[in-house]
């Protein structure tokens, strides 16, 4: 099966320790958490891959994928604050400019500090 992004879904579930149980949602595959290492698209290792997208209830969902036979597609929901931080550590900053995501973006503002512009200006 091939992975067209408008029509592959993966199953959601309420956490990433309860993969056995029941799906709650289903969502688009994406890989938008990837980075590139010098070699490869990932996120978690050779053959893995993250990415991030919101329910139509506002939970966030983080969806993991492997290139690797015999392992499953699957995507769990997440808090606000693991949301963001899966988006700082991937340094996907872009994604909070969209309109998806401007409550992570709000929560981005607000909980971490910003370098101060003006006070670099004032030592030139």
């Amino acid at each position: 099966m091939t992975r067209d992004a408008k029509q592959y879904r993966v199953n959601v579930y309420k956490n990433q320790y309860d993969l056995g149980g029941d799906v709650i949602a289903r969502v688009r595959y994406n890989q938008n958490l990837d980075y590139w290492d010098g070699r490869n698209w990932q996120n978690g290792g050779m053959g893995r891959h993250k990415g991030i997208t919101k329910l139509k209830d506002g939970r966030y969902v983080i969806i993991i994928g492997s290139d690797w036979q015999g392992e499953r597609d699957y995507a769990y929901v997440v808090d606000t604050d693991e949301a963001l931080q899966e988006i700082l550590k991937a340094q996907q900053l872009e994604l909070l400019d969209t309109k998806k995501f401007a409550e992570l973006k709000k929560l981005y503002e607000e909980k971490y500090l910003l370098e101060d512009d003006e006070l670099e200006e004032e030592a030139k």
